[in-house]
């Protein structure tokens, strides 16, 4: 479990830094963390982690995984059943702002529209924008599986479901009073699917260029900035990343038809793979993005350090910083940091920087 929590120190801390040469929003511009936003009877515990904890760190990006947790007045039928109410969102908005902080919101578009054994709302309430809707939900998940069933996708070429989708954005946005983004877009399995009768025998990259350039068009209209995870972007077979965290079904050749101003969220788990050099060299803002393993967590930071300390100054500001991540719910993660805070695998990275000094 501690090195699970490792994360939730963040690294982020003014005094491991006294001694570098160059300021902390010089070093790391970015120093950012993910998770999942609160249940409504955990805000205010996660409002006194925010002020607690992340801004004591110097932490200034909180992506908070939304989804269908909040209570929609556009779309109410898409609520999770407990969900986050006006005030509530109020609650985090207010501290962050306080500690300049900015919420970057996240609902996740295109896929993650199933999770195991459970259709999430958006294909539950509209079966009708389901990618491959011959592919049944299981009662036990497993994986593999003959489907190769990994999450849903929604159809990106179904002409009613961004009008659904876009006004849940905005309204989130608005109601974050946010300017960025997150899409998700990540680990998109069902994409081009034989059985769709709008995306069969498309190119499976241009089809995710297009949404990518679809969403940040919106965004666009109100001057806000979309951020997605990064493995869509990359050959899995010429990289050996795989899979996961790189495409083993041809979206790659997208990264050389996206808009060029869209935020990188480079993710790499198991190794400090080099591949923010490659979104860099591509004109593309990234961070990296490390979870559970401090090893891994050290080596990408040292690395962002270096690639901007070392990149000519028009190649440096595409090196953005680095953005934990945790795949737990904000009450799990509170609840264990909490009960593992002198334990020294869950504060081991608030030591994570005394390499570069």
């Amino acid at each position: 479990m501690a090195r699970k929590l490792f994360l939730l120190t963040l690294v982020f801390t003014a005094s491991s830094l006294l001694n570098a040469q160059s300021p902390l929003s010089e070093l790391i511009p970015v120093r950012g963390f993910s998770i999942a936003a609160p249940k409504p009877d955990g805000v205010d515990d996660f409002v006194r982690f925010i002020e607690d904890e992340l801004a004591a760190r110097a932490l200034n990006v909180l992506i908070l995984r939304v989804d269908y947790n909040y209570q929609y007045k556009t779309h109410p039928e898409l609520r999770d059943s407990a969900a986050l109410s006006e005030a509530d969102v109020k609650k985090m908005v207010e501290v962050c702002r306080k500690h300049h902080i900015r919420i970057v919101p996240q609902i996740n578009l295109l896929g993650h529209q199933s999770w195991a054994e459970r259709t999430l709302n958006l294909l539950k309430v509209y079966p009708e924008f389901d990618e491959t809707p011959s592919v049944q939900m299981p009662e036990k998940y497993e994986w593999p599986n003959e489907d190769g069933l990994y999450c849903k996708s929604y159809c990106p070429q179904h002409p009613e479901v961004h009008k659904v989708v876009f006004a849940m954005v905005d309204e989130l946005l608005d109601v974050f009073e946010a300017s960025d983004f997150h899409a998700g877009l990540d680990e998109v399995f069902y994409i081009a699917a034989e059985e769709c009768p709008r995306c069969s025998g498309h190119d499976p990259a241009k089809l995710f260029s297009d949404e990518v350039w679809r969403i940040r068009n919106h965004l666009a209209q109100k001057d806000r900035k979309l951020w997605i995870w990064g493995d869509r972007l990359l050959d899995g077979k010429l990289t050996g990343l795989g899979m996961w965290e790189a495409s083993m079904n041809n979206t790659h050749p997208a990264i050389d038809m996206v808009p060029r101003d869209i935020f990188i969220c480079d993710w790499h788990y198991e190794r400090p793979d080099k591949t923010a050099v490659y979104f860099a060299m591509k004109g593309l803002q990234v961070a990296t993005c490390p979870w559970r393993k401090p090893e891994v967590a050290r080596a990408q930071i040292a690395d962002m350090v270096r690639f901007r300390e070392g990149s000519t100054p028009e190649m440096r500001d595409y090196f953005q910083g680095i953005i934990l991540t945790s795949w737990s719910s904000a009450e799990g993660f509170m609840k264990s940091y909490y009960k593992n805070e002198d334990q020294g695998g869950a504060r081991e990275m608030l030591t994570i920087f005394e390499m570069r000094l």
